[in-house]
């Protein structure tokens, strides 16, 4: 819808479901977190860090903001940057659709693409709108179907296979910002629970909300992490970022020392987490033990077992609740500035189903909205 905005007239956008931009609809709790005040090509993922800048320093985060005011969306910045509707997400489809429509294109919905062929300077679709066949002939063919995410809404691999039809390359696809699971309910007792965290591993390194449930671990710093973790990697988790524990236990054995460690452990983290972790610590620290007890070793010992917790994943969630899919249209075969096939003219590729996937906050958005715009700005060029 992007990119069709800026396309212009004599655009025409297909979509397989009943109403447009239902993942726009869902994101952000229904409010849509469309952009981040922060977004910046750091803030992505990519063979090749350096492709987004083009799009992105064309079309900032400014940019769509202006334009959210222009359609008079009241907006608020949730925490770290993240802008969210004060209303609903559904302003920013409904103002999508505006765009588009006032810049002359055309939207089908329920209209499934059953096949795509090239000849000369004219790409032909054959599609089922609403059931009925039709085709319909391009000059210009945008790949704008993001990537294989919540499958459930009909999320497919549907642009990569136009892509390798085209020669075009596609790399590695995992699914990203996706929570962490764990072998037989390790945290099934902790289900709801959620503290601030820094969750860690060799590449990267997010201090947000971690939250246990009956599969494993979820919350932003995991999502975060998430993309940056490979099959078997181990993570590490500061479960008290915020503090420094060693030195508020050393104090509170002074004034409190008859008091469990457990007790004044739980004046710091969550209750159900202290006593889950009164038995997975048993081994080498007993929690219900006195706090005049420990000694300055022990309780660094303690502290350094909370600080910097090992844990191993068994997997992800996958594209089942991911929300976004790592990898895609390899970046080498695109022009950065306009989103095009290097081998094939006409063909463009935007959005998710290229190789560029950002941060969790709005990010991803924004990387829509910049190569939309950057795809639709050359095809206008063009006419």
């Amino acid at each position: 819808m992007m990119c069709a905005a800026h396309a212009g007239g004599d655009t025409l956008v297909v979509d397989h479901a009943k109403a447009p931009g239902e993942k726009i609809r869902i994101s952000g709790g229904g409010r849509c977190n469309f952009t981040n005040l922060y977004a910046q090509p750091a803030n992505y993922l990519s063979s090749n860090p350096h492709f987004c800048k083009s799009a992105m320093a064309r079309y900032t985060q400014w940019d769509f903001i202006a334009l959210v005011d222009r359609h008079g969306i009241a907006w608020h910045e949730k925490t770290l940057g993240q802008l969210f509707c004060d209303g609903s997400a559904k302003q920013i489809v409904a103002m999508l659709v505006d765009e588009l429509k006032g810049a002359g294109a055309d939207l089908w919905l329920q209209t499934k693409i059953e096949g795509v062929s090239h000849s000369g300077d004219t790409f032909t679709l054959s599609l089922l709108k609403e059931g009925k066949p039709q085709n319909v002939t391009c000059r210009n063919l945008v790949l704008a179907t993001g990537g294989k995410s919540i499958p459930k809404m009909g999320a497919s691999g549907l642009a990569y296979d136009i892509a390798r039809q085209f020669d075009l390359p596609v790399t590695d696809t995992r699914p990203g910002l996706v929570p962490f699971t764990f072998p037989e309910g390790r945290f099934s007792s902790l289900a709801g629970v959620s503290l601030p965290a820094r969750l860690s591993n060799t590449a990267a390194s997010f201090d947000e909300a971690l939250l246990f449930t009956h599969r494993g671990l979820s919350g932003p710093a995991v999502l975060q992490l998430s993309s940056y973790w490979r099959e078997g990697e181990e993570i590490t988790a500061n479960l008290a970022p915020q503090m420094d524990l060693f030195s508020l236990l050393r104090a509170q054995r002074q004034e409190a020392g008859k008091r469990a460690v457990s007790t004044e452990l739980a004046r710091h983290l969550p209750a159900r987490l202290v006593d889950y972790l009164k038995e997975v610590l048993a081994p080498t620290h007993d929690l219900s033990a006195r706090l005049a007890d420990q000694s300055d070793t022990a309780l660094q010992a303690l502290c350094n077992q909370l600080t910097d917790w090992h844990l191993t994943p068994g997997g992800t969630e996958g594209y089942r609740t991911a929300e976004v899919t790592l990898g895609g249209i390899d970046t080498d075969a695109l022009s950065s500035k306009t989103m095009e096939a290097k081998s094939r003219p006409g063909l463009y590729a935007i959005g998710e189903a290229v190789d560029v996937t950002g941060w969790l906050g709005g990010y991803n958005f924004q990387w829509a909205w910049a190569s939309g715009h950057a795809a639709g700005t050359a095809i206008a060029a063009t006419r």
